[in-house]
């Protein structure tokens, strides 16, 4: 076994056999090299990819593998980190969802290239337009890094079929961004079903927001494209 699973097992608890592991470090190493030709990264070693990329993503898998069965959507893909690992931690179809079109071009080679294109599509586009055409389709959805956690709710709750789970990685969410998230659940039809904060191995300090579609939302949604970062719901007085 090599380096990302035993860091795994002995700093989160999380078991990776040797096909995962292949599979996980040709996932950077694809993503590194496609990397020097196109910006999907700004973390160049593998060291630091292993923990800023597969560790960190990887801390997610319990909460999906929590969720009910079905697809998997990652939004704001970027690099594709969560997505493809826990893609092949957990052997869901997954969606890899990002605005710019190159990015996700660019990820649907690297499934392809590492054996598990079968698995994974894309989606180049705003997610407002993949929730008109997709309403209700995902069983778990995934955020790192992406906004702030009302407007995540706010662009997953209609994505999201009953039931299903929101995870989302944070950093450092200040107490306004929590508080006003919670204050919204009832209006977009979801519940905080977890928070839980914890370290990586360098150190460095995670949060994971977990939210499970409750019901319909009080509201109609989605809203215009870019309202909900542009102008975030709030709670009603």
């Amino acid at each position: 076994m090599g380096c990302l699973s035993e860091l795994m097992k002995r700093h989160h608890g999380i078991e990776i056999d040797e096909g995962q592991e292949r599979l996980l470090m040709d996932d950077l190493h694809a993503i590194m090299d496609v990397n020097k030709t196109m910006n999907l990264t700004r973390i160049l070693s593998e060291e630091g990819g292993i923990v800023l990329h597969l560790e960190d993503s990887l801390t997610g898998l319990p909460f999906v593998n929590d969720a009910p069965e079905g697809l998997y959507g990652d939004l704001g893909t970027g690099g594709g980190f969560p997505g493809i690992p826990l893609c092949i931690m957990t052997g869901r179809q997954t969606l890899l969802v990002d605005s710019v079109k190159k990015k996700v071009a660019a990820l649907e080679g690297v499934a392809k290239e590492i054996g598990i294109g079968e698995r994974v599509g894309v989606y180049g586009g705003r997610i407002e337009d993949l929730a008109i055409e997709r309403k209700g389709d995902f069983s778990v959805l995934t955020a790192r890094a992406l906004s702030s956690l009302s407007s995540l709710m706010e662009l997953a709750s209609p994505l999201l079929r009953k039931r299903g789970r929101l995870v989302c990685y944070k950093a450092q969410p200040s107490e306004d961004e929590v508080e006003n998230a919670l204050g919204i659940q009832e209006l977009v039809g979801l519940r905080l079903e977890c928070d839980q904060t914890f370290c990586l191995s360098d150190g460095s300090t995670r949060r994971i927001f977990v939210f499970e579609k409750t019901g319909a939302p009080r509201i109609k949604l989605p809203r215009r494209n870019g309202l909900a970062q542009k102008d975030p719901l709030r709670p009603r007085p």
